[in-house]
């Protein structure tokens, strides 16, 4: 529709120097006041359907603007979700919010080039072949002068495309500091560091436009270049008209036509000249958003999973965890449980098994609904206490308020009706803790997976957590990473993890005897 309403403007604009000519020619001229009289009708009624064909040309451009552009919002969000929980270990936040608020709207606007890119290039085809028919030198300038501006437009495209790649990466990569310390600001008041951090933005950030400078001067060129050369294109054109009026070539009707089509002709070349530049960049955003749609997403089909409850094993740590115990994962180095607890979770590449079967091999849907991994920063959604804790499912008030007492969050609010803001911003990092912990009670999935589940937690309740969490999960599989001496000693099972690999398996007490380097762990971190 952009095309068409596009086509149909310019051969509106094209009309009318040629009815200007025939008025002149035909009753300026002569002095025939009835056939000037109706040559200005004709002028006027080709500029009010020009005017409406411009309103449509326009509405129509924008709506496919905005519709390119949500369309990519939509597709980048719907991706998002697919990727789930596995977004934040392929991609930065920073990313994609570059994409969600700059690239997709370049996108939207590169598309330009299919409405009015598409109907310009058919209003010089259609001029031309109008002057070919008044003057074939006029025309033969016209169709060279084209290709001509291409070449001067077409090297700084190329310059500017490669610089705005390299600021395109800059942009994400700021931006992604940019929400890593609004995350984090609490800390840094805390620590004293904002500062720093805001000193390092600043350098960053400077960088960032030096290089925006860089990118910005092909284009500011080439925006130039789309204002003047059209211009002295349409001097050539007229000087060239002049003479052969003034040769007797051309009448003065055709002289004024030739200069109505020639000025006519710098909007189509010009709005190529800018279809070119959105183009460049859209191509640079485009790629961005394709990279990120080609991130792969977890394949949701595959076998059913175990008939019953059943054990869950890693061989390359060798954890095993059976159903209806809780195993403790303890190892000086969190990010060594943190890899278990994602392959026996299926989050990225694993060889783990579940009673027998691997799991890569098994439906996603079924390993989701059976096997949950709490981590230690998941997202808390804004909503009313009793809507966060109880998740996906319809809050049942006594089954909300048993998992805020085994999670020890009774202190988060007295009702639950209280509003938690998004990511718990209006309680403190142990509250979220604890409502995190509370949520994942709640969902009472066969086997739980959590990561330093009391890593914010004073010692007293960090010791209620563990009773009243054994408690609750008993007759249910839980394991947890964790480097606390309560927990550890309220697990079933403790697996020692050395650079990633069980050293030594047993109780917390007889691990403490038979390992030095367990007990060295365990009383170096609680001495």
């Amino acid at each position: 529709m952009g095309a068409l309403f596009g086509s149909l403007w310019f051969l509106s604009l094209a009309t009318t120097p040629w009815l200007l000519s025939r008025a002149i020619d035909h009753g300026l001229a002569p002095r025939r006041p009835g056939v000037l009289i109706g040559w200005a009708i004709a002028v006027l009624v080709v500029g009010a359907a020009s005017a409406g064909l411009g309103i449509m040309r326009h509405r129509s451009m924008t709506r496919l603007r905005m519709a390119a552009a949500l369309q990519t919002a939509d597709l980048v969000m719907t991706h998002a979700t697919r990727l789930g929980s596995a977004l934040p270990r392929r991609i930065t936040a920073g990313e994609v919010v570059t994409i969600g608020i700059s690239d997709v709207w370049t996108i939207g606007r590169a598309m330009n080039v299919g409405g009015v890119g598409v109907a310009s290039t058919l209003a010089i085809s259609v001029v031309a072949t109008i002057l070919f028919r008044t003057s074939p030198m006029l025309a033969v300038v016209v169709l060279v002068g084209v290709p001509v501006l291409a070449f001067f437009v077409g090297p700084l495209l190329q310059r500017g495309q490669k610089a705005g790649l390299t600021y395109r990466e800059q942009q994400g990569e700021l931006n992604t500091r940019l929400v890593d310390v609004l995350g984090g600001l609490r800390i840094l008041n805390g620590l004293g560091g904002k500062e720093t951090h805001l000193s390092r933005y600043d350098r960053e950030s400077a960088h960032l436009r030096d290089q925006g400078y860089r990118v910005g001067g092909p284009f500011s060129w080439i925006g130039a270049l789309g204002d003047g050369l059209p211009v002295v294109f349409l001097a050539v054109v007229v000087w060239l008209a002049a003479r052969l009026a003034a040769g007797g070539e051309l009448t003065v009707g055709e002289l004024v036509a030739v200069y109505g089509y020639t000025a006519m002709l710098v909007i189509p070349v010009n709005v190529l000249i800018f279809c070119s530049f959105d183009v460049t960049r859209g191509l640079v955003a485009a790629r961005r958003v394709v990279d990120f749609l080609r991130l792969p997403a977890d394949d949701p089909g595959g076998v059913p999973g175990p008939d019953r409850a059943a054990t869950l094993r890693d061989p390359g740590s060798g954890v095993v965890a059976e159903p209806g115990q809780l195993t403790a994962l303890a190892g000086a180095r969190p990010s060594d449980a943190a890899g278990v607890i994602d392959r026996l979770g299926r989050y990225g590449p694993t060889d783990a098994t579940w009673g027998g079967i691997p799991l890569a091999e098994i439906a996603q849907p079924v390993i989701r609904e059976r096997i949950l991994v709490a981590e230690p920063a998941a997202d808390l959604f804004a909503g009313e206490l009793r809507d966060v804790v109880a998740g996906r499912d319809d809050p049942d008030d006594e089954r909300v308020r048993a998992a805020i007492r085994a999670a020890v969050a009774h202190d988060v609010a007295s009702e639950l009706d209280r509003p938690i803001e998004w990511s718990g911003r209006n309680i403190s990092g142990g509250q979220r803790q604890r409502v995190r912990l509370a949520r994942a009670v709640h969902a009472d999935p066969e086997m739980l997976l959590a990561a330093e589940p009391t890593s914010a937690v004073d010692a007293h309740t960090e010791s209620a957590i563990a009773e009243r969490l054994t408690a609750a999960r008993r007759g249910r599989g839980t394991v947890v990473a964790t480097t606390s001496p309560v927990l550890l000693d309220q697990a079933d099972v403790v697996h020692y993890l050395v650079d990633g690999r069980v050293a030594a398996t047993g109780t917390h007490r007889s691990l403490l005897e038979s390992s030095p380097g367990y007990r060295d762990l365990v009383t170096r971190v609680f001495s």
